[in-house]
């Protein structure tokens, strides 16, 4: 509970907001949420305890209807709330200031939030930036094309090594999850078109 109400001045407050008028207890609530604007709203099981030492001091009373209670203010209770009108004056102004400082606090905690939002989502495309030219960087090929006098035996056998390591590593990549399905898909479509390519060469 914000320190506002310490020292039982919750129970002063509720007697105020009774005065206004009979109300159950989450509209008693609801009504002091709406006077802190949102930032700070007691529990039921905050609320109710003290209706129920209110009632037992004679303070307020309550009618049943549609299993729902609803609390009023007694006669003992306006006369304490006549009692304590200079203690209710400056919970009043201590309310005023309080919500004062939440505003403020929530006000610096949003623009902390954009603040940092901004900067996260500039950090994810500096990443994502830099995962794209990592992607799609040039690797260094290990391939070194055969001198010009190599015999043809020594190409057929040199086609069948590269072509064995080619399949492999292909095989290897795709087991290691390192394609998306989209990318196994146009890895498909390049192996099917080297393969149109190889047929139109030899024959």
């Amino acid at each position: 509970m914000t320190a506002v109400f310490s020292h039982g001045r919750l129970r002063l407050y509720l007697l105020k907001l009774l005065d206004d008028g009979p109300k159950h207890g989450y509209e008693l609530i609801r009504l002091l949420e709406d006077r802190f604007l949102g930032l700070y709203a007691p529990s039921a099981g905050t609320i109710y305890p003290r209706l129920q030492r209110l009632e037992a001091e004679g303070l307020v009373s309550h009618t049943a209807a549609g299993g729902r209670k609803t609390y009023a203010i007694t006669e003992a209770g306006l006369a304490e709330l006549r009692q304590r009108a200079g203690e209710l004056a400056a919970l009043e102004a201590d309310i005023a200031a309080s919500v004062a400082d939440l505003s403020t606090l929530a006000g610096e905690i949003r623009s902390e939030v954009r603040g940092s939002t901004r900067d996260l989502k500039r950090e994810l495309s500096e990443a994502t930036r830099q995962t794209r030219r990592t992607r799609w960087e040039p690797q260094a090929s290990s391939y070194r094309p055969p001198a010009a006098d190599v015999p043809r035996a020594a190409l057929l056998d040199e086609f069948d090594k590269r072509l064995a390591s080619f399949s492999a590593e292909v095989s290897r990549l795709a087991r290691a999850r390192e394609f998306s399905d989209t990318q196994l898909r146009t890895a498909i479509r390049l192996l099917d078109g080297a393969l149109d390519g190889l047929r139109r060469l030899l024959r």
